[in-house]
Parts: C-alpha cells; sequence; structure tokens
C-alpha cells in the first residue's frame, strides 16, 4: 500500500494514497472568520469553494509554516450516506512516500481522545511513521459546518 508522508513538527505521519486526490502547493486560502479551531479556511478546487484544515493547526496548536514543501493535500472525506467531499489538507513536508502493507503497522500504546484520527504506527529508517485517518479527522460539529447542506438544495 502506498502512503503520502508529511510531518507535524518533527514527527512523521502517513496518508494512505487512496485517500488522495492531488497534492497542489500551498495556495491561497481565505480565511473564514471565527471558523472552528483547525479550519484555515476555503480555497478553490476545481471551480467549487472546498475547505482545508490546517493539519498543525488542529494537532499543534500551531499554524503550518509556510514552506516550499508545506503542500494543500486534496483528499476524499467520507460523507454520512456514501458521497465523499473534497478536503484541503494543508501539511509540511509533504514531499515523500512510502510503501508499506498495512500489518506493518502496530498500535501504538497510547490513545489520545481528542485526536481519533490517530492510527497506528510503523517502524522507518527515521523513526516512528503514525498512521492518519482521514475518516476520523474533523470532529462530528466541524464536520456539520463544512459540509452541511443549505436548505433547500
Amino acid at each position: 500500500m502506498l502512503f503520502l508522508l508529511f510531518q507535524l513538527g518533527k514527527e512523521l505521519y502517513a496518508l494512505e494514497s487512496a485517500q488522495v486526490t492531488e497534492v497542489l502547493p500551498l495556495v491561497g486560502i481565505k480565511q473564514i472568520p471565527q471558523a472552528p479551531p483547525g479550519v484555515a479556511g476555503v480555497f478553490e478546487y476545481r471551480g467549487v469553494p472546498t475547505p482545508a484544515i490546517d493539519l498543525s493547526q488542529l494537532a499543534l496548536g500551531r499554524p503550518a509554516e509556510t514552506r516550499l514543501s508545506t503542500r494543500l493535500i486534496v483528499v476524499r472525506y467520507p460523507g454520512d450516506n456514501g458521497e465523499t467531499h473534497p478536503l484541503g489538507l494543508i501539511a509540511e513536508k509533504a514531499t515523500e512516500t512510502m510503501r508499506r502493507e498495512p500489518a506493518d503497522f502496530v498500535e501504538s500504546g497510547v490513545n489520545s481522545d481528542g485526536a481519533a484520527y490517530l492510527g497506528p504506527v510503523a517502524t522507518d529508517a527515521r523513526g516512528l511513521v503514525q498512521w492518519i485517518d482521514v475518516r476520523k479527522l474533523l470532529p462530528e460539529s466541524v464536520r456539520d459546518v463544512l459540509f452541511r447542506q443549505p436548505v433547500g438544495h
């Protein structure tokens, strides 16, 4: 299985590439006043306003550093009734991939109720890599704000 690697602080994380639609340079993001924590704003993706989550803000409480290697990863975020929504993830150093079997990942032994998206870990030459589960990335309250259908649509 192929994974896209990125960093949160100095730690390595992985997204299953099957969930990734496209990896873009960090484009202009329109900030939305009073958006939930971690929501960076909205960007235009293929002509459609698309929400963006800053993974560093969500996980570490600080915005991602603006570097050439900071990317906007467009993923297919699963909706309630089987449809998917495009969602942008701002991630630092999102420039490498890694091949691993799902069985290579084992439970970390640490359960974080506030970060249900943190999955099992695998060993890499650089240390541990933690699998991020896109389906568990957003709390229900944030999902409702980002993907709520307007009344009458």
